[in-house]
């Protein structure tokens, strides 16, 4: 498995999940030498990305961009899926649409975890089903000619009601029916919503493309109490070998945050490969 780390600029709110907020070039120098694999960028708007700067930043030190996640959308600007007014949900879709373009810079996938939106009061739940397939069918067509997969994050009730468990998740991405439209499991979301991490994890094993990690507390993994070794021992059973991205708080600072997720997530995987291989 490739191990990233979710890293915003600056000026990321402070609703943002990332253990840095810097310059993204400085973020993919400091993940380096950590020694992650990976940095996922979370973005408000494409522009923030410098795409020749990062490319040369990427080439030297030998790191990828998995994923281009999209919640400050959400939470800065309003724009989502769900939204009553159509203008909204065509804005919401532009600026998805251009997270898409940059992605295919960088063979990157893009989150659409929040920007799904909510069910408004007085509105039946079908009603923000049925908005948020005609936005993701839009998206999908500008993202399967360019090879970028689309990923959808169920996100706990605390923070939207729409898509909150692993089900609900899969259900959506079933009934969407598009290649390029995957599940992206949170495992602290899930250790919230879903009662089981086995039985959603199963359920889904076809359909997952990317996994956020984060303890039980929003923490590095290993400063709280989630069962890691039971969540990796059932993705090995399904076959999951993709990227494991720790989307953390920044605390007590960034660097032993980051510091802490990659050695613990590094260690508990090399002690698995030698497990397997016998010795």
């Amino acid at each position: 498995m490739k191990i990233g780390l979710a890293v915003s600029t600056a000026d990321a709110l402070p609703s943002a999940f990332v253990a840095m907020r810097d310059d993204l070039g400085r973020c993919i120098d400091r993940c380096a030498d950590l020694g992650y694999d990976g940095v996922e960028f979370a973005l408000r708007h494409p522009s923030q990305v410098d795409v020749p700067r990062i490319k040369r930043r990427l080439s030297v030190t030998g790191l990828q961009v998995p994923c281009i996640s999209s919640g400050q959308v959400f939470a800065a600007d309003h724009l989502y899926f769900t939204h009553p007014d159509p203008t909204v949900r065509d804005q919401a879709v532009e600026r998805i649409a251009d997270m898409i373009r940059l992605a295919a810079e960088f063979g990157a996938m893009v989150n659409t975890g929040r920007v799904r939106g909510v069910v408004h009061v007085g509105e039946a739940p079908e009603t923000a089903r049925r908005r948020y397939l005609d936005c993701i069918h839009r998206c999908a067509d500008i993202a399967e000619p360019l090879g970028v997969e689309l990923i959808v994050e169920p996100v706990n009730r605390y923070e939207v009601n729409f898509v909150n468990n692993c089900t609900e998740g899969l259900a959506i991405v079933r009934e969407c029916g598009r290649r390029c439209v995957r599940l992206m499991p949170d495992l602290f979301h899930m250790n919230i919503e879903d009662a089981s991490f086995r039985d959603a994890l199963t359920a889904a094993r076809d359909f997952i493309g990317y996994v956020h990690v984060a303890d039980s507390n929003r923490l590095a993994p290993g400063w709280g109490h989630m069962p890691f070794d039971e969540i990796f021992g059932i993705l090995k059973d399904i076959g999951y070998d993709g990227w494991i991205t720790a989307e953390i708080l920044p605390q007590p600072d960034p660097d032993s945050a980051a510091r802490q997720s990659v050695r613990f997530l590094r260690a508990r995987f090399e002690a698995r490969l030698v497990t397997q291989s016998g010795h």
